[in-house]
């Protein structure tokens, strides 16, 4: 990974308080594991930042080797990197990631808590 694909994946993670590496945006996602973490997102009611890796095959690599986890999407929040769709999924069904956005001074819809 270059220098530069990592600088800037640090300022996208330290600049926004959470970030989705994800095929596609958030209006039109390019697969059914970035949905579901859209979705997720979309009931707590959030705001964040979606990064399409798609059209950026550097980008695409650079954000695997950055957190040296292989599939995407990937979810970061506060500038920590969370997980992917089975581990968002998860941690929204048992309420983890509900606290985890609260803890860091994140509001959430509190009908999704």
């Amino acid at each position: 990974m270059s220098d530069i694909v990592s600088e800037q994946i640090k300022k996208q993670i330290t600049e926004n308080d959470i970030v989705l590496y994800m095929k596609g945006t958030a209006v039109f996602p390019q697969c059914g594991f970035s949905a579901s973490v859209i979705q997720i997102l979309d009931l707590l009611g959030v705001e964040y930042k979606d990064i399409d890796i798609l059209p950026e095959p550097e980008l695409r690599e650079g954000i695997k080797a950055f957190t040296e986890w292989p599939t995407i999407p990937q979810l970061y929040v506060k500038g920590e990197f969370v997980g992917g769709c089975d581990i968002i999924r998860e941690m929204y069904q048992n309420g983890e990631l509900q606290t985890l956005m609260q803890d860091n001074g994140i509001k959430i819809n509190v009908d999704a808590a």
